[in-house]
């Protein structure tokens, strides 16, 4: 009996242990797809796991945030700052999930990138990238 219940305590934390490893939190671009010829506007939407979208004016509250779509350009070279505001940065203070973005014809790539209510991104970065064209 002693040896059953060892054994079952074990199996138990290889069970719970293995939960943890493949537990994730992660912010990724569920459509369009990668690879995807769309026709403008395009609508890019976002799915989270392990974190929460909320607007920005709720501030800075760990593990929830809103995110940041990066046109044509690669992810901030210093995590530390605020991500800026401009045409290759939209912010999405709001915390929806979805937004609506005027691209001109050809190719792009997309980056979200998930952030706190002070626009400051998660470190390391929570993104994603496709590549689309825009017919």
């Amino acid at each position: 009996m002693k040896r059953f219940v060892l054994f079952s305590a074990l199996i138990g934390f290889l069970f719970l242990g293995s939960m943890t490893a493949f537990a994730q939190t992660a912010v990724t671009i569920s459509s369009p797809s990668d690879g995807a010829t769309v026709s403008g506007p395009v609508e890019v939407c976002l799915q989270a796991w392990g974190v929460q979208f909320e607007p920005a004016k709720k501030g800075v509250n760990e593990g929830k945030g809103h995110n940041h779509l990066l046109i044509d350009t690669p992810l901030p070279s210093n995590l530390g700052n605020p991500i800026a505001k401009d045409a290759q940065h939209v912010h999405m203070g709001d915390g929806s999930s979805c937004k609506t973005l005027k691209l001109s014809p050809g190719k792009h790539t997309i980056r979200s990138l998930f952030a706190k209510g002070n626009h400051v991104p998660y470190n390391p970065p929570m993104s994603d990238m496709i590549t689309i064209t825009v017919k």
